[in-house]
């Protein structure tokens, strides 16, 4: 059953600049491993996060750095999460967590769907949650 969406846009030059005139960005908002990412997937793995931030109803207890976004082998992105960002994934009921992205031109952007309950067979391949 489908318990939250969330959706957002990231202006790419935009967002670039923030990172430009704050350097700590970086570290406050994205894993060792996604900060080597070049500005415009960074601006995509932004909007993720704050697309599943949205979907889970709120920031309460959410830190950024606890969020990664990591490709499947076939590029498919996927959240790994950890600490105590996958404890309130999974005291929600969140088994599943579901994630497109998109850059293009100026925009990148991300939707997520969670999702409680269904087959843990399926699910096994899935997200930390």
């Amino acid at each position: 059953m489908i318990v939250g969406i969330g959706v957002d846009l990231v202006d790419i030059p935009r967002f670039e600049q923030h990172l430009a005139r704050t350097p700590g960005l970086l570290t406050r908002l994205f894993s060792p491993a996604e900060r080597l990412l070049k500005p415009r997937s960074l601006a995509a793995r932004y909007a993720a996060k704050e697309a599943l931030i949205k979907a889970l109803g709120g920031s309460d207890g959410v830190h950024w750095t606890e969020i990664e976004v990591t490709p499947e082998a076939s590029g498919r992105p996927w959240f790994t999460l950890s600490g105590s960002t996958a404890e309130i994934v999974a005291a929600r009921g969140i088994r599943t967590l579901h994630l497109s992205m998109s850059h293009d031109a100026q925009l990148a952007t991300a939707y997520v769907v969670a999702e409680s309950g269904g087959d843990p067979a399926i699910e096994a391949g899935g997200t930390s949650a």
